[in-house]
């Protein structure tokens, strides 16, 4: 019966225009794949020198963790590689978050990314 709930509920969010969750195989492979590019994008040099942030990006439990982290990754590349080219790194991750995460958290456009 509880199939049936979710189910409902999935066609209702549906038709407001809220997309269904991802299933948890996508979701895995999504967070995954997110985690491995933040972490390349510090390079061998950045995952010494950021050691924290490396850990933190490493060990987050979940999409939302990872979501959170963009703020200190952009930190980070920002002294690394300036900020300009900070930003457009950390736009292309952001990216990679579309469809994974609740509708809550999603990026909104902003006059300041112009």
């Amino acid at each position: 019966m509880a199939w049936l709930k979710s189910g409902i509920r999935n066609s209702i969010y549906g038709l407001l225009g809220n997309p269904a969750t991802p299933s948890d195989s996508v979701l895995e492979s999504g967070t995954e794949d997110i985690r491995e590019a933040m972490l390349s994008l510090l390079g061998e040099a950045g995952t010494k020198q950021f050691a924290n942030v490396t850990r933190r990006i490493r060990y987050a439990n979940d999409i939302q963790g990872l979501w959170y982290l963009r703020g200190d990754l952009m930190a980070a590349l920002a002294t690394i590689a300036g900020e300009a080219e900070a930003r457009s790194q950390v736009q292309r991750i952001t990216r990679m978050f579309q469809g994974l995460l609740p509708g809550s958290l999603n990026s909104r456009p902003s006059p300041l990314m112009n």
